[in-house]
């Protein structure tokens, strides 16, 4: 069901400081940052070779990210993405198998513009999981 790892999304403390170490320290292209308001962050792609990272920092104080970084302050990996061909398929296929899918089940539209769903980190051995429809 699941195709390529998309990009494994880590939450900073300091967007700026974070994207100039990938930048300046390991030489990797780094996008623009761009608010993601419906998802409560703020978002810089750094573009790998083989696959993304997500440098996530919290926009506003209601961030779901700002919890993450209350607990750990100097940030952590936060979730994992997967491609799938089918998110409403991909969806149904794992509530049958028992999965929890975070919110209401509806896809929302990503940082990439592409439906995506988020599957409890309890059901996926403490790891939240992302899945992005390609």
């Amino acid at each position: 069901m699941i195709g390529r790892l998309n990009h494994v999304a880590i939450a900073v403390p300091d967007l700026q400081a974070a994207a100039a170490r990938y930048r300046d320290t390991l030489g990797a292209v780094v996008r623009d940052p761009q608010d993601e308001p419906d998802h409560g962050v703020t978002v810089v792609f750094i573009e790998l070779p083989n696959t993304k990272i997500e440098l996530l920092h919290p926009l506003g104080d209601d961030s779901p990210v700002r919890g993450f970084l209350d607990k750990n302050p100097s940030g952590g990996i936060h979730h994992l993405c997967y491609e799938v061909e089918d998110i409403l398929a991909a969806r149904d296929k794992l509530r049958a198998d028992g999965a929890r899918v975070l919110g209401d089940g509806t896809p929302r539209i990503g940082a990439h513009g592409k439906p995506v769903l988020f599957l409890h980190p309890k059901d996926f051995d403490g790891c939240l999981v992302e899945l992005e429809q390609v």
